[in-house]
């Protein structure tokens, strides 16, 4: 025996709001998800990698300098200078020695 059973009717008052909407896959029109939904003509990877390289970025500023809580003297010609009440390193020969207390 055979028993067939199909279950009443259901109105979309009763079903829940997630239920009873349609997926978001089909919901789309056909020429909305024939087109990509980003154009990339104008960015390519490469230009997108370029403008996001922090290498490229550190070589667009100017030398600053470390800061450190200890500064101390790299070489012979560092100097210890106190200004706007931090200690400052400068150094003439290395740029690179140029150091901040903070």
């Amino acid at each position: 025996m055979a028993y067939s059973f199909s279950p009443p009717p259901i109105t979309s008052k009763l079903l829940p709001r997630f239920i009873a909407r349609q997926p978001f896959s089909t919901s789309l029109t056909p020429s909305l998800t024939s087109q990509p939904l980003v154009s990339n003509t104008n960015f390519t990877p490469l230009t997108i990698h370029r403008s996001w390289n922090p290498i490229s970025y550190k070589h667009n500023q100017a030398r600053g300098m470390k800061v450190r809580s200890a500064v101390k003297k790299l070489c012979e010609c560092c100097k210890s200078v106190r200004r706007k009440g931090r200690v400052y390193i400068i150094c003439s020969k290395n740029p690179k020695h140029k150091q901040r207390q903070g």
